[in-house]
């Protein structure tokens, strides 16, 4: 089996195929990337996510993993994505700033389910844009910490700072939509 950046390469010099197992090995993580944080238009950047990952593969070579390299693109997509919808707007953005039960729960209990998850991305919403990627890049992903400092262009501390506040933030966060209940 050939892996992602193996494939990459053929994708790039024309094997469809390639691209194929590629979109659909990744679809999943890079589309819940993005539906995390826009509310429209999460299917376009993931397409122009994979293409431009063909358009920039010569950059792999500088990145420790294809995962680090896929989501560090799928990153610089989504911040071109919010520049161009500030635009439209009057101010600059700023990016730093299984049981039985499980298997089947009832209608209340994944109507329940269904609104803390609403709760947490409501949370997760409300943080600065680099610590949302950099907290979702590592909880959902699991990408490590070098990893994702490739991924989002950043040093290992800031990182690990983006982490360490971030979730202190959610929990704060978390805990005013508690209180407001």
């Amino acid at each position: 089996m050939l892996d992602d950046t193996q494939l990459l390469a053929q994708w790039g010099e024309g094997d469809k195929k390639s691209g194929e197992i590629l979109f659909r090995r990744h679809f999943d993580s890079i589309s819940r990337f993005f539906q995390n944080k826009v509310s429209s238009g999460a299917d376009d950047l993931v397409q122009r996510t994979f293409r431009a990952c063909v358009e920039k593969r010569d950059r792999i070579r500088d990145m420790g993993s294809f995962r680090a390299f896929l989501f560090g693109v799928a990153r610089y997509e989504l911040l071109m994505e919010l520049r161009t919808r500030a635009r439209h707007r009057a101010h600059e953005i700023d990016f730093c700033v299984s049981s039985m039960r499980d298997l089947d729960p009832s209608p209340s209990q994944l109507m329940l389910r269904r609104q803390v998850q609403r709760q947490l991305f409501d949370a997760l919403r409300q943080l600065p844009v680099e610590t949302q990627i950099t907290l979702e890049l590592h909880y959902w992903d699991g990408l490590t910490v070098p990893e994702i400092a490739d991924a989002t262009d950043a040093p290992i501390g800031t990182v690990k700072s983006r982490l360490r506040n971030g979730r202190l933030r959610l929990l704060e966060q978390l805990g005013q939509l508690v209180d407001s209940l």
